[in-house]
Protein backbone atom coordinates (compact mmCIF):
# COMPACT_ATOMS: atom_id res chain seq x y z
CA UNK A 1 0.00 0.00 0.00
CA UNK A 2 1.43 3.56 -0.90
CA UNK A 3 1.28 6.58 1.45
CA UNK A 4 0.50 9.97 0.28
CA UNK A 5 -0.23 13.41 2.71
CA UNK A 6 -3.46 12.49 2.30
CA UNK A 7 -2.72 9.12 4.25
CA UNK A 8 -4.17 10.14 7.81
CA UNK A 9 -2.27 8.83 10.84
CA UNK A 10 -3.41 7.14 13.73
CA UNK A 11 -3.23 10.47 15.80
CA UNK A 12 -5.60 12.04 13.11
CA UNK A 13 -7.86 9.32 13.56
CA UNK A 14 -7.99 9.05 16.95
CA UNK A 15 -8.85 12.56 17.02
CA UNK A 16 -11.70 11.60 14.89
CA UNK A 17 -13.01 9.56 17.16
CA UNK A 18 -13.31 12.11 19.71
CA UNK A 19 -14.78 14.40 17.73
CA UNK A 20 -17.41 11.83 16.81
CA UNK A 21 -18.01 11.12 20.22
CA UNK A 22 -18.39 14.50 21.38
CA UNK A 23 -20.95 15.32 18.75
CA UNK A 24 -22.92 12.22 19.36
CA UNK A 25 -22.73 13.00 23.06
CA UNK A 26 -24.41 16.29 21.97
CA UNK A 27 -27.12 14.73 20.47
CA UNK A 28 -27.91 12.77 23.00
CA UNK A 29 -26.99 9.36 21.06
CA UNK A 30 -23.47 8.62 23.75
CA UNK A 31 -21.50 5.84 22.38
CA UNK A 32 -17.64 4.38 23.79
CA UNK A 33 -14.71 5.61 22.45
CA UNK A 34 -13.84 1.82 21.16
CA UNK A 35 -17.15 2.09 19.30
CA UNK A 36 -15.88 5.97 17.86
CA UNK A 37 -12.46 4.39 16.80
CA UNK A 38 -14.59 1.20 15.12
CA UNK A 39 -16.74 4.08 13.01
CA UNK A 40 -13.70 5.72 12.04
CA UNK A 41 -12.20 3.12 10.83
CA UNK A 42 -14.83 1.99 8.90
CA UNK A 43 -15.37 5.42 7.41
CA UNK A 44 -11.86 5.11 6.20
CA UNK A 45 -12.82 1.88 4.49
CA UNK A 46 -10.76 -0.28 7.03
CA UNK A 47 -12.31 -3.64 8.40
CA UNK A 48 -11.82 -2.52 12.20
CA UNK A 49 -9.42 -0.13 14.38
CA UNK A 50 -7.43 -2.86 14.61
CA UNK A 51 -6.42 -3.01 11.33
CA UNK A 52 -6.51 0.71 10.68
CA UNK A 53 -3.77 1.23 13.48
CA UNK A 54 -1.73 -1.46 11.79
CA UNK A 55 -1.95 -0.16 8.12
CA UNK A 56 -1.10 3.43 8.90
CA UNK A 57 2.37 4.63 9.17
CA UNK A 58 3.58 6.52 12.17
CA UNK A 59 3.71 9.80 12.13
CA UNK A 60 4.61 12.91 13.95
CA UNK A 61 0.81 14.98 15.34
CA UNK A 62 0.66 18.07 13.98
CA UNK A 63 -1.46 20.75 15.27
CA UNK A 64 -2.65 20.99 11.85
CA UNK A 65 -2.12 20.43 8.34
CA UNK A 66 -1.79 22.88 5.29
CA UNK A 67 -4.93 23.40 3.98
CA UNK A 68 -6.85 23.05 6.39
CA UNK A 69 -9.69 25.95 8.34
CA UNK A 70 -8.52 26.80 11.46
CA UNK A 71 -9.89 28.87 14.26
CA UNK A 72 -8.56 31.19 17.50
CA UNK A 73 -6.72 34.38 18.48
CA UNK A 74 -3.90 36.14 17.37
CA UNK A 75 -2.78 38.64 19.58
CA UNK A 76 -6.47 38.49 21.56
CA UNK A 77 -8.13 38.88 18.24
CA UNK A 78 -10.53 36.48 17.00
CA UNK A 79 -9.85 34.42 13.50
CA UNK A 80 -10.77 32.00 11.15
CA UNK A 81 -8.51 31.17 8.06
CA UNK A 82 -6.60 28.96 6.48
CA UNK A 83 -3.47 27.12 6.95
CA UNK A 84 -1.23 27.69 4.01
CA UNK A 85 2.35 26.56 5.20
CA UNK A 86 3.60 24.06 8.53
CA UNK A 87 6.84 23.16 8.90
CA UNK A 88 8.31 21.61 12.07
CA UNK A 89 10.80 23.46 13.80
CA UNK A 90 14.58 22.15 14.97
CA UNK A 91 12.75 21.62 18.15
CA UNK A 92 10.46 18.92 17.13
CA UNK A 93 7.92 20.13 20.00
CA UNK A 94 7.06 23.37 18.18
CA UNK A 95 5.73 24.24 14.23
CA UNK A 96 5.74 27.12 12.29
CA UNK A 97 2.71 27.94 10.92
CA UNK A 98 1.75 30.32 8.28
CA UNK A 99 -2.51 31.15 8.56
CA UNK A 100 -4.14 33.42 5.95
CA UNK A 101 -7.27 35.25 7.31
CA UNK A 102 -10.71 34.83 6.19
CA UNK A 103 -10.99 38.71 7.19
CA UNK A 104 -8.00 40.92 8.45
CA UNK A 105 -7.53 40.99 12.13
CA UNK A 106 -6.66 44.67 13.63
CA UNK A 107 -3.86 43.51 16.28
CA UNK A 108 -3.32 47.70 17.05
CA UNK A 109 -4.64 48.26 20.65
CA UNK A 110 -4.55 51.75 20.50
CA UNK A 111 -7.63 53.53 18.97
CA UNK A 112 -5.70 55.98 17.26
CA UNK A 113 -4.49 53.52 14.60
CA UNK A 114 -5.04 50.41 12.93
CA UNK A 115 -2.69 47.47 12.22
CA UNK A 116 -4.18 44.96 9.88
CA UNK A 117 -2.92 41.47 9.45
CA UNK A 118 -4.09 39.58 6.33
CA UNK A 119 -1.54 36.36 7.39
CA UNK A 120 0.63 35.83 9.99
CA UNK A 121 3.69 33.01 10.91
CA UNK A 122 4.10 31.94 14.21
CA UNK A 123 5.43 29.35 16.35
CA UNK A 124 2.94 27.13 17.79
CA UNK A 125 3.16 23.59 19.93
CA UNK A 126 1.32 20.55 19.01
CA UNK A 127 -1.86 22.31 20.77
CA UNK A 128 -1.71 25.28 18.41
CA UNK A 129 -0.61 27.50 21.05
CA UNK A 130 2.23 30.14 21.25
CA UNK A 131 5.32 30.15 23.54
CA UNK A 132 5.58 33.33 23.02
CA UNK A 133 3.37 35.87 25.48
CA UNK A 134 2.25 39.59 24.95
CA UNK A 135 3.13 41.57 27.67
CA UNK A 136 -0.55 40.52 29.80
CA UNK A 137 0.62 36.99 29.76
CA UNK A 138 -1.75 35.68 27.34
CA UNK A 139 0.01 33.29 24.19
CA UNK A 140 0.20 35.24 20.64
CA UNK A 141 -1.78 32.56 19.11
CA UNK A 142 -4.17 30.12 20.23
CA UNK A 143 -5.11 27.75 17.16
CA UNK A 144 -7.44 24.75 16.59
CA UNK A 145 -9.09 23.04 13.49
CA UNK A 146 -12.50 24.65 12.76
Amino acid sequence: MSFSLDTPSPATLKAEARALRAERDKAGTPITHSAALEEVAHRHGYRDWNTAHAALPDRIATPAQVGQRVKGHYLGQPFTGLVIGLKLLSDPNYFEVTVKFDTPVDVARSTLFNAFRHRVVATIDIHGVSPAKTSDGNPHMRMRRA
